[in-house]
C-alpha cells in the first residue's frame, strides 16, 4: 500500500530532523512550499518535527527510493478531520535531484490510495503558489480541481502572486484510477 516500484513511503522519525534541516534551509526547495522563507535553527526543525510525529491530526511520511531506500521528500495529510473526512495534503520534494522525474507524482498517488482506500476520506485539499506551474500540472494531473484563490497572498522575487486552492474527492479520484 505505502510503495510503488519506484518509492515507499514510511512514517517520518526523530532521527529524520538532520535532513529535513537541510532541506528546509535550501531557499530553492522552500521558495515552493513555505510562504515564510525564514531561516529555521536545528533546534526549531527538531521541535517541528517531535510536533509532526505526536500530532494526533496528521499523518507524514519520509518518501524514499525503493533502488537504495535514499530520501528524497516527505509526504504528509494535515489538519485530518475524520468526523467530515477531510484532510489537507502537502509534499514536498526537498532533493532537488529527484525534481521533474515523477516522484512526487507517484508520492502524491500512495498518499491518495492511502487517503480514500484506507481512511475512506472524502476530500483531500492542498495550496499551492499560482506562480509554481509544474505543481499545478501534477495535481490536475490527479484529478484536483481549483476551488479558489487568495489573490496577492504572497510577495515574491518584488511580485504579489496568489495561493491557489484545490480539492479531489473520493468519487471522482477512485473513477479515474479504473
Amino acid at each position: 500500500m505505502f510503495s510503488t516500484s519506484r518509492i515507499h513511503l514510511r512514517k517520518v522519525t526523530e532521527n529524520d530532523a538532520d535532513l529535513y534541516h537541510t532541506w528546509r534551509s535550501n531557499s530553492e526547495v522552500m521558495k515552493n512550499t513555505s510562504p515564510e522563507l525564514d531561516v529555521y535553527t536545528v533546534k526549531e526543525t527538531e521541535a517541528f518535527i517531535q510536533s509532526i510525529i505526536n500530532s494526533d491530526t496528521s499523518k507524514s511520511y519520509m518518501i524514499q527510493t525503493s533502488e537504495n531506500d535514499t530520501p528524497i521528500g516527505i509526504v504528509s495529510l494535515i489538519n485530518i478531520d475524520l468526523k467530515n473526512r477531510n484532510a489537507e495534503c502537502i509534499i514536498d520534494i526537498g532533493n532537488v535531484d529527484y525534481w521533474g522525474k515523477g516522484y512526487g507524482t507517484e508520492a502524491m498517488n500512495v498518499l491518495l490510495e492511502y487517503s480514500f482506500c484506507e481512511l475512506n476520506l472524502h476530500k483531500i485539499t492542498l495550496r499551492v503558489f499560482s506562480y509554481n506551474e509544474r505543481a499545478i500540472k501534477l495535481y490536475e494531473r490527479l484529478g484536483f480541481d481549483k476551488e479558489g484563490e487568495q489573490k496577492e497572498q504572497l510577495f515574491r522575487d518584488g511580485k504579489w502572486h496568489g495561493i491557489i486552492l484545490m480539492a479531489v474527492f473520493q468519487e471522482s479520484y477512485l473513477a479515474g484510477k479504473r
